[in-house]
């Protein structure tokens, strides 16, 4: 009998977590969905009239670019406990797909792609040796 009524217990908490809605994403913050909402690869270039506009607006993408960096960097150095070698932290394929990628979005915003290019493979190369330190710490070598 107790074995039945655990059965039946077991079946409506499995129906009511069926019925749960999925987890929430967690949003970005909104000065990247701002910025989701005003870029667009068609969008010409802004006309400044003084430097100091100029600085403005740098400062302001700096402001957005640089979170997002960081989050990049704590995502790739939490890599490494996916990785079966040190070795294993650089997967050059992984690499030029990024760059490819990058590249390619580059050109649909009609930026300079070796430009692009250029600063993804410096970033990479930092995290990498970053990710390789957090490896040898997470698996004590």
């Amino acid at each position: 009998m107790q074995l039945l009524e655990g059965l039946r217990v077991a079946k409506v908490k499995a129906k009511k977590a069926a019925n749960k809605a999925p987890p929430k994403k967690a949003l970005p913050n909104k000065a990247v969905i701002k910025t989701r909402k005003t870029l667009d690869s068609k969008q010409s270039p802004r006309n400044f009239k003084t430097l100091a506009e100029v600085r403005r607006e740098i400062d302001r993408l700096d402001d957005v670019i640089v979170p997002l960096i960081c989050q990049r960097y704590h995502a790739v150095t939490q890599a490494a406990q996916f990785k079966p070698s040190v070795k294993g932290v650089v997967v050059k394929s992984r690499v030029e797909e990024i760059v490819s990628r990058v590249r390619r979005m580059a050109k649909s915003f009609s930026a300079n792609p070796d430009a692009i290019e250029t600063v993804y493979r410096s970033m990479i190369n930092v995290y990498t040796k970053d990710e390789q330190r957090n490896w040898r710490k997470i698996h004590k070598r």
